[in-house]
């Protein structure tokens, strides 16, 4: 994978760290991992899902990190310095797949592996003390392979009951009427007995889209008045196809977006479903050859943001169906080029395996399977912070985490009218004023004592330069 290296917004302490990754307009604000956890032995994966959870009573943001041994919980006050506040110890080790879903304060915990297993429900509501476990057990279900949750109902692709009870679902949905004792209230089995496997499914207002790995995409509505998983469509055959793997819906839910995991290097497909009857293919792309498209998110009507093998996070703009465009990319794998022929018994299996993408301050979260948890900044590829194709510059902010105020350093090839302004999470302006600045280094002051403590960015432009970064007010 070899990629031009065009970026230009820096976050002082994280500029020596962005140069270990190629990337355009995303930034790398921390990164957390294990040196202790050990790969397992299949494929060398240490880390896989990633999910995000907001204390309502603080507001605090916590990344939530899959690894072969359980799950970690990590604070992220302090973005730059992501910290590990609580660890959950999975029935057994070195698993290739976790998943995780929250509905309240509770985290649901599933894998895929073999015996023993079991299905884990977590209470996040002690944190930043502690997490309780309040479930880790079989006899709801010991295996399954994604999880989804839909108001409250948690649907579960691919259930494996434990061997007292030897069953199979190929999906399967739970009421979460009582957060810590799921009921069973219908398997996909039960309606449409020639699905065999459910890889992972996206559930809006109990209409399925379900990932059926050869067998492509099927869309039901489970009715609830019936308690029955009803048909609508399928898309079965489409261009470049191979293993159905999961998919993301706009939420104006005209524009479906799916990858399909293997073989390597196929393309992502973007559906027209504004007419869930009559769906058409509106296009294909990839982000480079030879990658794997593992896992795809939206942001809004306009991004999706997807979570590569061997190509990191990838962000494309897809207001136009037809076109997507790549507006930033941030590639988290290290080990390009080591082992990475996948159709010839290699080790594909390295690089960013899933993202989070809905936490409040706006940072993304990716996994990598070898490094861990990385925190990014993808304000200017989403759009938040346009760049307006002007020239970009280099600008160090410091100290960050900040106190009374933040200090500005960059260079300007020439004379220029800079505006400087200040934003809070939602983007409202709090802070913002025009100087005449001279060719040269530059240094800039921006008093911090009327802001609450919390996460703002701050945006320098001028005629012809423009620049945005993020920084934490202690």
């Amino acid at each position: 994978m070899k990629k031009i290296y065009i970026f230009s917004v820096f976050v002082c302490l994280s500029f020596f760290a962005n140069a270990q990754y190629d990337h355009q307009n995303v930034e790398l604000i921390g990164n957390w991992f294990d040196s202790a956890q050990v790969p397992e032995p299949a494929y060398g994966i240490k880390y896989n899902s990633v999910w995000g959870w907001v204390n309502p009573q603080n507001n605090v943001e916590y990344g939530i990190l899959g690894s072969g041994s359980g799950t970690s919980i990590i604070d992220l006050s302090h973005p730059a310095t992501p910290k590990r506040v609580a660890f959950v110890k999975g029935r057994r080790d070195k698993c290739i797949w976790r998943e995780y879903k929250t509905y309240k304060n509770y985290l649901y915990a599933i894998s895929d592996d073999g015996s023993p297993n079991s299905f884990q429900i977590i209470d996040l509501s002690y944190l930043p003390d502690s997490v309780h476990v309040a479930y880790d057990g079989t006899d709801i279900f010991e295996k399954g392979h994604t999880i989804f949750i839909d108001g409250d109902k948690m649907y579960i692709g691919y259930v494996k009951l434990d061997a007292a009870h030897n069953g199979v679902y190929s999906m399967a949905v739970y009421s979460l009427a009582d957060p810590e004792k799921p009921t069973l209230l219908r398997t996909l089995n039960d309606d449409d007995s020639n699905i065999s496997y459910v890889h992972d499914m996206l559930v809006r207002n109990d209409t399925v889209y379900a990932s059926c790995g050869n067998q492509g995409l099927f869309i039901y509505f489970y009715d609830k008045a019936t308690n029955k998983f009803n048909p609508i469509n399928a898309v079965t055959s489409y261009p470049n196809q191979g293993y159905n793997h999961s998919s993301a819906l706009t939420p104006n839910g005209k524009t479906l977006v799916f990858c399909d995991e293997v073989p390597r290097n196929l393309s992502v497909k973007v559906l027209d479903v504004s007419n869930i009857q009559n769906i058409s293919v509106a296009t294909t792309f990839k982000s480079t050859e030879g990658a794997t498209a593992h896992n795809p998110y939206i942001k809004d009507n306009a991004h999706v943001v997807i979570a590569y093998y061997q190509d990191g996070l990838q962000i494309f703009d897809i207001r136009n169906p037809k076109q997507p465009v790549r507006t930033g990319f941030f590639d988290t794998d290290t080990i390009d080029g080591v082992n990475n022929n996948y159709n010839n018994g290699g080790n594909a299996y390295h690089g960013n395996w899933g993202a989070y993408i809905d936490l409040p301050s706006g940072l993304i979260l990716a996994s990598d399977m070898q490094n861990g948890i990385y925190v990014l900044d993808a304000s200017i590829a989403l759009g938040i912070a346009d760049n307006k194709n002007l020239n970009t510059i280099s600008l160090s902010i410091f100290p960050n985490p900040a106190t009374d105020q933040v200090s500005l350093k960059f260079n300007l090839a020439s004379a220029e009218t800079i505006v400087y302004e200040v934003f809070d999470v939602t983007g409202r302006k709090l802070f913002s004023t025009i100087k005449n600045e001279p060719a040269g280094t530059i240094y800039e002051t921006i008093p911090l004592t009327t802001l609450s403590k919390g996460m703002y960015s701050i945006k320098t432009s001028g005629k012809e330069i423009y620049s945005a970064a993020k920084f934490l007010k202690e």
